[in-house]
């Protein structure tokens, strides 16, 4: 949501903050729903108390962003500017840009997309990964001179719809929150995204490093658990969702319901 925009919750939306945060209601009509709400409803919800109200929840916390509208800046206000021309979760975009701008700065510092995240900033984490024309990228090693005329998926743009009841989640997105493949969320956009785009590498019938035979293409690729964990070893969480993760993936992949097994020690 643009921060100059006025918040357009849903009457459900503005009766679970009315009886869980009844002392920010005014501060979220009047300017919209900020990280310290957000983390409000994140304890809330550790401590039981969103139970009842967990679907309204869930409605306003994974509702795609309006695209906002970029900050004009000038060629003399950049060093080593280049226009980019890029297509950003549907929406045809030209900014300016300092050449040696990565991708993941330029959706989260001039397209206000936040969603992807700088961990590592170095390609290790996988925290940044982004899809660029249907292939899974770490954007902060990618820079955005780089995507002139490509198409960019961002965790912003997985679901379909824009707000209220009409949002639809992508199955990828329905499977983690089913298998809880996350924990503290920081990692949780570019696991999902990495996980979208393996879909397609699957059916595609990309070799991996575990794949007996690379001369052999078969296509498409039915993926066991050792594959997903590969495929997936460039996308780090540090909270340990691994197995979760695992299963939301396999259950996509398969299309049928998959029973998350927890081992215990004696």
């Amino acid at each position: 949501m643009d921060v100059n925009e006025t918040p357009d919750l849903s009457d459900d939306e503005k009766k679970l903050f009315e009886d869980l945060m009844p002392e920010d209601l005014d501060e979220i009509l009047d300017t919209g729903v900020n990280r310290r709400h957000f983390l409000k409803l994140v304890t809330l919800a550790g401590g039981g108390i969103l139970a009842a109200q967990s679907a309204v929840a869930e409605q306003l916390f994974t509702r795609p962003l309006s695209v906002p509208v970029a900050a004009e800046l000038s060629s003399a206000t950049i060093e080593n500017g280049v226009n980019v021309s890029l297509n950003v979760n549907g929406a045809a975009r030209k900014l300016l840009v300092d050449s040696r701008m990565t991708l993941l700065d330029t959706l989260r510092e001039r397209l206000e997309l936040t969603g992807s995240k700088k961990g590592c900033d170095h390609g290790q984490c996988g925290a940044c990964t982004v899809i660029v024309d249907g292939q899974r990228v770490l954007s902060c090693l990618t820079l955005a001179a780089s995507c002139e005329g490509k198409s960019v998926k961002t965790i912003e743009g997985l679901a379909k719809g824009t707000s209220g009841s009409t949002v639809r989640l992508h199955p990828m997105q329905e499977a983690f929150l089913k298998h809880d493949g996350f924990q503290c969320g920081f990692c949780t956009p570019g696991q999902i995204c990495s996980a979208v785009a393996l879909m397609d590498e699957a059916k595609r019938g990309d070799a991996s490093y575990v794949t007996e035979d690379v001369r052999k293409k078969t296509a498409p690729v039915q993926l066991s658990t050792e594959e997903i964990r590969e495929r997936m070893s460039g996308n780090l969480c540090r909270c340990g969702a691994y197995p979760n993760i695992v299963a939301a993936i396999q259950e996509v992949h398969s299309g049928k319901p998959v029973e998350q097994t927890f081992r215990f020690s004696a």
